[in-house]
């Protein structure tokens, strides 16, 4: 198996792990998105996630998530190949899939010790802000501007190609 496949794990095994990574004094952080079309933002906000803590979990949204969230025709990319190839970034620990529209029920579950989320976020806009404020769960903004985002490569394929698929 692969190592990056290794990392892909459930939320229930996952919560079988964590205690003994706990006993070590590790801190747990917390990353999530829909990562359709890698590119550069999603290494250095994964990058930065990581430096907040000792162990990196990052929960990706499950393809009927990201169609609900980014519309038809998305995801470009089935969750499977999107939780394997974030597992394949060397700073992320464990990637599980999540099928609800945020992460709240995973950061009661989780408890981790931050909640890392991307610069398209303020601490006032983190839509789980609440439940982590409740859990004493400290929010951290992480990664470079917002200047990366898969629409955008998405527009720039498109018009590259014509609109038309190119081999």
């Amino acid at each position: 198996m692969r190592e990056s496949a290794a990392k892909v794990t459930t939320l229930a095994d996952l919560m079988r792990v964590l205690p003994e990574v706990r006993s070590r004094g590790a801190r747990v952080v917390l990353a999530n998105g829909c990562f359709d079309l890698l590119h550069v933002g999603h290494l250095r906000y994964l990058q930065a996630a990581r430096d907040c803590g000792d162990v990196l979990v990052v929960a990706i949204n499950a393809d009927a998530s990201v169609r609900a969230l980014k519309g038809p025709g998305r995801p470009l990319t089935p969750e499977h190949e999107r939780a394997e190839l974030v597992a394949g970034f060397s700073c992320v620990d464990f990637v599980i899939v999540f099928k609800e529209p945020d992460v709240t029920g995973i950061l009661k579950e989780l408890r981790p010790d931050v909640h890392a989320k991307g610069t398209d976020y303020s601490a006032d806009t983190v839509p789980e802000r609440h439940a982590a404020r409740e859990l004493g769960i400290r929010v951290a903004i992480t990664g470079d501007a917002k200047s990366h985002a898969t629409r955008d490569l998405i527009r720039l394929a498109a018009a590259a190609t014509g609109g038309k698929e190119s081999r």
